[in-house]
């Protein structure tokens, strides 16, 4: 599907989009840009949290260019413009995150190693960062440093209760069913006051503009497939000799208000890295990049003194 325009919330120019296909034959929906600076510094590939698309982060992705950075982002398996998984498009659903590897080889692959210069960086968002924590371990990682907004290495609240229940049922087959209690409506379709993601009301209004315009793009509470995977991922990141298998340099961007994922996991995995750095944004609810500028002006102070830092060897 063609990239979302609407008056507050336009597209970035210069785009261009497609879909992709990935290696067991799911398509997702791509973009990307030249920079707007003068100077090439090189590629950010971005990647977003659960339930988002690329539409969400129009902002980021010209603050990007005016930096100097081409940009290449997409939609997972699942949500935004890409396939949906069931039937039911409003349902959230993977059976394990490794499938998001996959989406993350076809973009590289396809779109930006043929099509964008190098060094290559990720900039991920919570789900997105787990993807890129499980990638960071491995050689050949694409990437030459990694930054992640809020990463979902634990989710807020969650409990070993949470996750029998999710074996059990994944195992008797109801793998397709939404997570018990969870609703069919975006999360961003709620009110402003009391919301999980941002403090800052215009960008918060920005992004329920979007969803409204196109509710396709939008998805609500995730499968108990979903669940379950996240629960077998989160018990691999949780693991202590998790964060010494990370090769890549990584700086790691938590938020002091996270009502999503677990900000003191956040930090207990970072203080075990070897090859990164950690922030911590006090008041910041969970959505960094969409919270108010002082914020933002904190996150992006660390970002341009660790992208696009010394080459990586």
């Amino acid at each position: 599907m063609d990239l979302v325009d609407i008056p507050v919330n336009p597209v970035p120019s210069g785009a261009v989009s497609g879909m992709i296909d990935t290696s067991d034959g799911r398509r997702v929906r791509f973009a990307r840009w030249r920079p707007t600076a003068r100077k090439s510094l090189g590629t950010v590939c971005v990647f977003t949290g659960r339930a988002e698309f690329i539409e969400k982060y129009y902002e980021i992705i010209s603050d990007l260019r005016r930096r100097g950075f081409h940009v290449v982002a997409m939609d997972w398996r699942g949500q935004g413009g890409s396939d949906r998984l069931l039937a039911n498009p409003t349902l959230g659903h993977v059976e394990s995150f490794d499938h998001y590897e996959r989406d993350v080889e076809a973009l590289m692959t396809q779109v930006t190693l043929p099509d964008s210069p190098p060094p290559y960086f990720a900039l991920a968002h919570s789900m997105g960062g787990a993807v890129m924590l499980s990638l960071a371990t491995r050689a050949g990682c694409w990437f030459d440093r990694i930054v992640l907004s809020a990463p979902m290495i634990r989710i807020h609240g969650h409990h070993g209760l949470m996750t029998a229940a999710a074996e059990v049922l994944n195992f008797v087959g109801l793998s397709g069913i939404r997570v018990p209690g969870g609703g069919r409506k975006a999360t961003v379709l709620g009110p402003f006051a009391g919301n999980p993601l941002t403090s800052d009301p215009v960008r918060y209004e920005r992004m329920t503009a979007v969803i409204e315009a196109a509710p396709q793009l939008g998805i609500g509470a995730p499968s108990v497939g979903w669940f379950h995977a996240a629960c077998r991922v989160a018990a691999r990141l949780n693991d202590s000799s998790f964060p010494y298998k990370i090769r890549t340099p990584i700086l790691i961007v938590a938020a002091g208000s996270d009502r999503v994922v677990s900000t003191p996991a956040i930090e207990r995995f970072a203080l075990h890295m070897r090859n990164g750095r950690h922030l911590l944004i006090p008041g910041a609810r969970h959505e960094l990049l969409m919270e108010r500028d002082n914020m933002r002006e904190l996150f992006w102070a660390a970002f341009d003194s660790f992208v696009p830092g010394q080459p990586v060897f």
